[in-house]
C-alpha cells in the first residue's frame, strides 16, 4: 500500500486570506482607493523584487531590517535581489528612474505585499501588505499636514476615529539630530548597565531606536534623558509649529511625543503616528513622516518628500474589532433549477438578468440537486429572491419568484418581465 504523500502547507508566515475575509479586505481596499481620487494621489505600481542595494543605501546597513530581516538571494546572473522590505525606496527608485520629481510635484499612492523574515505574531507576518502614499516636491509644512488630515479622513471614513490617536513630533534636520545624538548618547554610557539588552547593542548603531524602548527599566533611564526638541533651530521650530497650527485649525486632536522616532535614518522634521489600544503591542496602524535627504541619497536631484504606510493586516484586525458584522450576504438573486432543459435555461436566464441590471449579483445552481437541497443553498446565500426553472418554466417562457427574507405570495413571471420587477424591487 503507497504511503500518503505528505500534505504541503503555507510556509510560516506567509498566510492565505480567505473568502470569509477578502470582503473585509475589499471593503477597506475600496474606501482607500476613494480617498486617494478625493485628493488627486495617483496609483504607482511597483515592482515586489528590487536590487539589495537599493535597501542598504535607503534605509541604512545597521538597522535591524537590512542586518536580519530582508528576503535577498542572488540570481542566475549573480546579482543580489531581494524582496521589496517597505515602500518608500521603490517609489522613489522609480519616481528617479522615470524623471517624476525632475521640476514638479508628485503625489503618489501604491499598495501591495512586503516582506521581512521576522517572528510571526498577531497582525505582523513575514509577507505583510502595506498601503503607502509618498509625495514629492513640496516644501513646506501645509504637504505634511495635508496627508495627516487625509489619513484623519480615513479614519472617520471606516468608522474608526474612536480607537485611534495621533502622535506626532520633529526629527529636525540632519546636523540638529547629529548634535542630538552625541548627546543621547554620552548620556546613555554612564547608564549602560540600566540598559535593556536591545538598548545596548543600538547604542552604537542606532541610539535614537532606544527611546521607543518598551523596557522599564530603560524608559526609567530614558526620563533624565537629553530632549530632542531642544536641539532644534528656528527652521525646525517653525515648521513644526505651522504644521500644530493647520492641525488646531482643523480640529485634529493630537499629542507631541518628543520620543517618536521612525526606524528608517532617511526621516527628517515631521514625523507622525496614529495608535490604537485596540491591538495590544501591536499598536500602531499609520506611520509616516518626512525624508528630504532619501532623493538625493539615491543619486537625484535634491527633492524634499513626505509619505506614510500603513499596515493592511492591522488595520483589517482593527476594522474587524470595531465592526465584528460578518459578509451579509454572497447574492441578491439565486437561480434554481430541476428537470430536462432547466439548468442551460438557468444560465441563461442569469445572462440576462446581469445584462439588464449589472449591478444585480446573480448566483446560479451549479451541480444538480433536488428542489430541497437547492434552496437550502439559496438560504445560506442570503439572497432576497429565489427563481425557479422547471420544466414548465422552461416550456412557457416563465419563471416563479419566492422571496427568501419576507412573507409574500410566490409569484409566476413572464421571463422578459423579470428584469423590470427586479429593477424596482432592488430600488426599493
Amino acid at each position: 500500500m503507497k504511503a500518503m504523500s505528505q500534505k504541503i502547507t503555507a510556509i510560516r508566515g506567509f498566510n492565505d486570506i480567505l473568502p470569509t475575509e477578502t470582503w473585509r479586505w475589499a471593503e477597506v481596499e475600496a474606501t482607500l482607493r476613494d480617498l486617494m481620487r478625493a485628493y488627486g494621489y495617483h496609483e504607482i505600481r511597483l515592482p515586489i523584487v528590487e536590487s539589495t542595494p537599493l535597501f542598504k543605501r535607503a534605509i541604512g546597513e545597521v538597522t535591524d531590517i537590512v542586518e536580519k530581516e530582508m528576503y535577498s538571494f542572488e540570481d542566475r546572473g549573480g546579482e543580489s535581489l531581494t524582496l521589496r522590505p517597505e515602500g518608500t525606496a521603490g517609489c522613489v527608485r522609480a519616481a528617479l528612474e522615470h524623471s517624476l520629481t525632475y521640476n514638479q510635484t508628485q503625489r503618489l499612492w501604491y499598495t501591495g505585499p512586503m516582506f521581512r523574515y521576522e517572528r510571526p505574531q498577531k497582525g505582523r507576518y513575514r509577507q505583510f501588505h502595506q498601503f503607502g502614499v509618498e509625495a514629492f516636491g513640496m516644501q513646506g509644512p501645509d504637504i505634511d499636514a495635508e496627508l495627516i488630515l487625509l489619513t484623519a479622513r480615513l479614519w472617520r471614513d471606516l468608522g474608526l476615529q474612536g480607537v485611534v490617536r495621533l502622535e506626532i513630533n520633529s526629527l529636525g534636520e540632519l546636523g540638529e539630530r547629529a548634535s542630538f545624538r552625541a548627546a543621547l548618547v554620552a548620556y546613555l554610557e554612564q547608564h549602560r548597565a540600566a540598559l535593556d539588552e536591545d538598548s545596548q547593542r543600538r547604542l552604537a548603531s542606532n541610539p535614537l531606536r532606544i527611546l521607543d524602548s518598551k523596557d522599564a527599566s530603560t524608559q526609567a533611564v530614558l526620563r533624565d534623558a537629553p530632549r530632542l526638541p531642544d536641539f532644534l533651530e528656528d527652521e525646525s521650530r517653525a515648521h513644526f509649529a505651522e504644521l500644530c497650527a493647520v492641525l488646531d485649525a482643523a480640529g485634529i486632536v493630537y499629542t507631541v511625543n518628543p520620543k517618536l522616532v521612525r526606524g528608517l535614518d532617511y526621516y527628517n522634521k515631521t514625523v507622525f503616528e496614529w495608535v490604537t489600544r485596540e491591538l495590544g503591542a501591536q499598536g500602531t496602524v499609520c506611520a509616516g513622516g518626512r525624508y528630504d535627504g532619501l532623493v538625493e541619497q539615491l543619486g537625484g536631484q535634491t527633492s524634499t518628500a513626505v509619505g506614510f504606510a500603513i499596515g493592511l493586516e492591522r488595520l483589517l484586525l482593527l476594522h474587524a474589532a470595531v465592526h465584528t458584522e460578518t459578509e451579509s450576504s454572497e447574492a441578491d438573486v439565486f437561480v434554481a433549477a430541476v428537470g430536462a432543459g432547466s439548468s442551460s435555461a438557468a444560465l441563461l436566464l442569469a445572462e440576462t438578468l446581469r445584462n439588464a441590471l449589472p449591478d444585480l449579483r446573480v448566483l446560479v445552481n451549479c451541480g444538480g440537486g433536488s428542489f430541497k437541497s437547492q434552496f437550502k443553498r439559496a438560504d445560506k446565500s442570503g439572497a432576497r429572491f429565489a427563481l425557479v426553472l422547471g420544466e414548465d418554466e422552461v416550456k412557457n417562457g416563465t419563471v416563479s419568484l419566492k422571496w427568501l427574507r419576507e412573507e409574500h405570495e410566490q409569484l409566476s413571471l413572464a421571463q422578459d418581465a423579470l428584469p423590470g420587477f427586479l429593477k424596482e424591487q432592488h430600488t426599493l
